[in-house]
């Protein structure tokens, strides 16, 4: 059954059209990804069947009774109510119903009211909505979502106004998680989320029984979390596919490839045809010849016959731009391409100096190396110093102790998350030639095209552009300056995935060193050969893929999670110290992943208990309007049983939550 019909939905800005005729069904639990290049309308979309913006054209359809939840890219807090205050203002819906709940058991107390058997059908309805949206242990509930989404007990009793944009959009997240609503429209909802947080929301949403509606540029969550896909594309939906992301791309892929063979096919038996017509049109074979113009004719205009049949040109395969370009190391550098010996970075409080009573200490590494040609990815949760150490490593910040050695011949070359080498009263074509300043305008044009910017494109201000177009201009220049060690931070950042996928190509294909940070694990996954995971103020390296260090973590197999680098130097090299501090740092590890284990455990429990109560609160309802008393004395005695076992489950995930 549909929940959501979407019909001939247009959508004009001004005179630019976003979409057109866009037509497809939703059914109740489905999971869907919209997916498309920046600017193809897929937040506009969403916009539309969220209701909060209008359509040109089209109409949105929603089953009777349908409730939406949805979330903006960026969310805004406007009231100075705290993140609990938040949380329970979000649960109007459940206040309605524990209000209507009451409401009703009043009026079945009169068992003589002539409506007695519709009020009994309509308390259960109310009940089961009620207990599906956690009503009756809604504090335990808000405090597993917000704990899943990374907030801390203390934040809980901050202002959201004053959070940052990133907690301001998962506090908007958890919001609309509590909310429990038929149909979840999601955007970007994997921005600033940290690791341990995007798997929380994989595993929320995949055992979540509601319909899902998600645009995002993370292929890993999408894979993970989605059964089907919508392909926006070339103003128009350009394809349903019943597959998540990567099957997507296949099916995609094979559609676009049989579609291009029918294409050619076509095309040379139009070439063949026209032939002959030229050759014998005023031949003793000119009647062939015109009956084969005719139907050639018939061809190009379009033509159905009155059984069914048609016929008409078929369209070649629209193909989308896509960035093109390709990184060189103008000199080759040291095969050691940077040693770390006994760093700690963090901050310095300005008026403290050196006194230790002033310093903010985030991460310290013993000694480590980076190799030649080696791609290192930094990876671990919000706020626990990545951006930091790339910062100290390209010399912006001072390390607190320890230093940073690049090799001999070694150029560094830093792209800041958000992007703040750009000058922002500069035009993208000035800010090229501003890298290099012999560059002609004809060359810096020619450069600039490989990254999509045509026209006056070159002429826009970078304080105009886009997330997505600032970059690119970053990139480009990447490309102009040529260094031989790229330090990247959060590349894939507001990139589309066409994008995305042209620069884990480019990479790949990068004959330098890269040391990155990035939550795309797909990303890491198609480019890092190393992972560096840093938490508790230590980092943990792993010698391959971001794949295998899950794999490796998942199986609990510690010895295989903690290689060095590439373990060149002798131990005498290391400090005495550094033995103790990684037995430390693993013991602390291992104790971590238990605790995580636990809590995942717990939580596919407590899920599967919450779906067996609602089944038994349906069956109960069942019972209570076929009057069958045994019945319902059984499954209530059942639920009793079960809620208390829930309860218990609850307090086991909070107890260990607290740790």
């Amino acid at each position: 059954m549909s929940i959501i019909t979407v019909s001939g939905l247009t959508k004009y800005y001004g005179a630019e059209l976003v979409f057109r005729d866009v037509s497809f069904q939703i059914a109740r639990g489905d999971k869907t990804a919209i997916v498309g290049v920046n600017g193809a309308g897929k937040s506009t979309l969403l916009r539309i069947i969220a209701g909060q913006e209008s359509a040109t054209g089209g109409s949105v359809h929603l089953a009777r009774g349908t409730r939406l939840a949805y979330l903006a890219q960026e969310a805004r807090f406007v009231t100075q109510r705290t993140l609990l205050e938040e949380m329970h203002a979000s649960l109007d819906y459940l206040n309605a119903l524990r209000n209507e709940i009451t409401a009703l058991e009043t009026a079945l107390t009169d068992v003589h009211h002539p409506d007695h058997d519709r009020l009994m059908t309509r308390y259960g309805e109310v009940l089961h909505r009620f207990e599906h949206a956690g009503g009756y242990h809604i504090d335990r509930r808000i405090d597993m979502i917000l704990s899943g989404l990374g907030f801390t007990a203390a934040q809980r009793h901050e202002p959201v106004a004053r959070f940052s944009g990133g907690q301001k959009t998962r506090a908007a997240l958890a919001a609309a998680l509590l909310s429990d609503p038929d149909v979840l429209l999601l955007d970007e909802p994997t921005n600033h989320l940290d690791l341990a947080a995007l798997e929380w929301l994989e595993r929320f949403l995949r055992d979540w029984d509601g319909t899902l509606i998600v645009v995002s540029h993370d292929r890993y969550f999408l894979d993970r979390v989605t059964t089907r896909t919508l392909d926006l594309a070339f103003n128009r939906l350009d394809g349903d596919y019943p597959a998540p992301y990567q099957r997507y791309l296949e099916l995609k892929a094979a559609r676009l490839e049989l579609q291009l063979k029918q294409y050619r096919a076509q095309q040379e038996e139009i070439a063949r045809t026209e032939d002959f017509i030229r050759r014998f049109k005023n031949s003793q074979l000119s009647r062939q010849a015109r009956g084969r113009e005719r139907r050639l004719e018939r061809l190009k205009e379009g033509w159905q016959g009155g059984s069914g049949r048609a016929e008409g040109l078929i369209a070649r395969p629209d193909q989308q731009k896509k960035i093109a370009f390709k990184l060189s190391a103008t000199t080759r550098g040291a095969d050691l391409a940077l040693k770390i010996e006994g760093l700690t970075v963090g901050y310095a409080h300005p008026h403290n100096g050196q006194n230790d009573a002033g310093r903010v200490e985030l991460l310290r590494i013993p000694d480590l190396e980076i190799w030649r040609g080696q791609r290192v990815a930094l990876m671990g949760p919000n706020g626990c110093g990545k951006t930091t150490l790339l910062r100290t490593i390209v010399g912006e910040l001072p390390p607190l102790s320890g230093r940073v050695r690049p090799g001999n011949n070694v150029r560094l070359t830093y792209y800041a998350q958000a992007h703040e080498g750009l000058r922002m009263d500069q035009t993208v074509l000035d800010e090229i030639r501003r890298i290099r300043p012999g560059m002609k305008e004809t060359e810096a044009r020619t450069l600039l095209g490989r990254f999509l910017f045509s026209g006056d494109d070159v002429y826009k201000r970078i304080a105009d552009l886009s997330g997505g177009e600032r970059g690119r201009v970053a990139l480009a220049q990447l490309m102009v300056l040529g260094g031989n060690l790229l330090v990247l931070d959060e590349p894939t950042n507001h990139l589309d995935i066409d994008a995305r996928e042209a620069l884990e190509t480019v990479l790949n294909e990068y004959d330098g060193t890269v040391l990155f940070v990035s939550h795309d694990r797909y990303f890491v996954d198609a480019v890092a050969d190393t992972i560096w995971m840093a938490h508790n103020g230590a980092i943990e390296v792993f010698d391959g893929t971001y794949s295998g260090y899950r794999a490796a973590h998942d199986a609990a197999a510690p010895t295989s999670v903690s290689q060095p680098v590439r373990p060149r130097a002798s131990a005498s090299e290391s400090h005495p110290e550094s033995t103790d501090t990684r037995a430390t740092t693993r013991e602390q590890e291992r104790n971590e992943r238990r605790r995580q284990r636990r809590l995942a455990a717990l939580e596919e429990e407590i899920a599967s208990l919450e779906a067996k109560l609602r089944h038994l609160e349906e069956a109960l309802q069942t019972a209570s309007i076929a009057g069958d008393v045994s019945r319902v004395t059984a499954l209530g005695i059942e639920m009793v049983e079960l809620q208390e076992t829930l309860n218990v489950r609850y307090d086991e995930w909070a107890a260990i939550a607290d740790e």
